[in-house]
């Protein structure tokens, strides 16, 4: 994409600084447009947004919702356990978490209150932006409004990021009517837990970095003294300045480098590309990203024969100890382990519970909002196959951090865990807890390329239960 931006052009073309580019822009182009970006003053609770997506589906009544009375024959086989948060109960999977459920706010009436969105595409587009995919309007994400209206406060990275950003409904992320430089950034990499992952987007190229790059730097100075007389480059030199910094930025290095980490807190989140993401995750929200997203897919290693797609979309043998099979002859659960293997719901488990221990215990949970959230839940009964197939009368989200009141139940779901009972939610006041929490006026409205102007927070109230 080529952006008319004023005075610069051909000159800035033949000195492009070898920055990767985001969306098809450089990374200076994408950080002005970024800069438009305005504040709206108000005063918020929550300063950053940490989303973990667990994607595929989890299943309720398995993790957050356990129900032992459930029919036998449909039962999950994992006990309610007791927590620390008197009267809440987890399942035997979550028992890392039950020991800081004391903080945490867990919504067992989500549910999506008109059809469709029951595929994972719609789904997860669906908690994303916090609007139905089949409204008139596409709408952009959570994650490209806050930032469109807050900005950011760490200067060296993108407002808005997610860790990693490739798993199989990373394609679900929209920028509506916004512009495309208000879409996320997606640092990639298979696994991130391997000692050599990079985010290539933010690093120079080989044969621009160290000295070189300084001297195009010089070069670029230079040439911006000659040319500065009866041309509007002024402005667009902040933007590069920004980009070099970017470049060379100890803060983007850090917040990238799990070798900065002590054993101890890799440990904590556990080993792994699950517990690398949710660490990474923190340490952009440590750096000052405004919104992340961590949106896990675990990896197909030769140790994990079967293994290669690692969701939580279980439509057969939820329950195996190990691989559900690699044949599609049955309910197209193929490529995933049960939910009780370390891979799914060990790992998850683990790095959550860590992740909440450690943002506390760093002072990052009282300014975080922290969403751990799915696109919707699975069926109260197994299907033919033993598994469970896509639900969206009864689903569970959690919520800490940021005035979040701990050791809370929101919500209450029927015998089964298959429809709401009391107090129902959607995943339109997910978005509105979000922006009201960051202190986002949901009055005013944003404005199309058109000049229309756009109504992002009318649809419903915040969740009463977190605010």
């Amino acid at each position: 994409m080529n952006l008319p931006l004023p005075g610069s052009m051909t000159r800035r073309r033949a000195l492009q600084v070898g920055s990767a580019g985001v969306l098809g822009l450089s990374l200076p182009e994408w950080l002005a447009i970024q800069a438009r970006a305005s504040s709206s003053g108000i005063k918020p609770t929550a300063k950053n947004v940490l989303v973990i997506l667990e994607q595929g589906g989890m299943s309720q009544m398995d993790t957050w919702d356990p129900k032992p009375s459930a029919p036998v024959d449909h039962r999950s086989p994992f006990k309610p356990i007791a927590t620390t948060a008197s009267g809440m109960q987890f399942t035997e999977l979550l028992g890392h978490t039950s020991r800081v459920a004391d903080k945490l706010a867990v919504v067992r009436s989500m549910r999506h209150p008109k059809s469709g969105a029951n595929g994972h595409p719609d789904g997860t587009q669906y908690m994303l932006s916090g609007s139905h995919p089949s409204s008139p309007m596409e709408m952009p994400d959570i994650g490209c409004i806050a930032t469109k209206l807050l900005g950011s406060d760490c200067r060296d990275l993108p407002p808005y990021i997610m860790v990693p950003g490739n798993s199989e409904q990373n394609a679900s992320a929209r920028t509506g009517f916004l512009p495309a430089a208000s879409r996320v950034f997606k640092t990639g990499g298979r696994d991130v837990s391997n000692p050599d992952w990079k985010v290539a987007d933010l690093l120079p190229r080989g044969e621009n970095a160290g000295t070189r790059l300084g001297a195009r730097r010089q070069i670029l100075h230079s040439l911006d003294t000659r040319f500065n007389v009866g041309h509007d480059i002024e402005g667009m030199d902040r933007f590069y300045s920004q980009a070099f910094d970017t470049l060379t930025s100890s803060r983007v290095s850090s917040a990238f480098d799990l070798k900065t980490e002590t054993p101890a807190t890799r440990e904590l989140y556990g080993r792994g590309h699950r517990g690398a993401c949710y660490l990474v995750g923190r340490k952009l929200i440590e750096a000052g990203v405004r919104f992340v997203t961590v949106d896990v897919l675990w990896p197909f290693s030769e140790d994990l024969p079967g293994g290669f797609l690692l969701n939580w979309d279980h439509h057969d043998l939820i329950y195996t100890p190990g691989s559900c099979g690699t044949i599609r002859n049955k309910a197209g659960g193929e490529g995933r382990y049960g939910i009780g293997h370390w891979v799914m719901m060990g790992s998850t488990d683990k790095a959550f519970a860590g992740l909440i221990e450690d943002m506390d215990q760093r002072g990052l949970l009282a300014e975080t909002l922290v969403c751990f959230i799915t696109e919707f839940g699975r069926t109260p009964r197994l299907n033919a196959f033993q598994g469970r197939d896509h639900w969206t009368d009864a689903y569970s989200i959690v919520f800490a951090g940021a005035g979040v009141p701990g050791g809370v139940v929101i919500g209450k779901t029927d015998e089964d865990g298959g429809y709401v009972l009391d107090s129902p939610h959607t995943p339109e006041e997910y978005a509105s807890t979000i922006y009201e929490k960051l202190g986002i006026d949901r009055s005013k409205p944003l404005y199309t390329s058109a000049n229309r102007p756009v109504f992002f927070g009318h649809h419903s109230d915040p969740i009463a239960g977190v605010m």
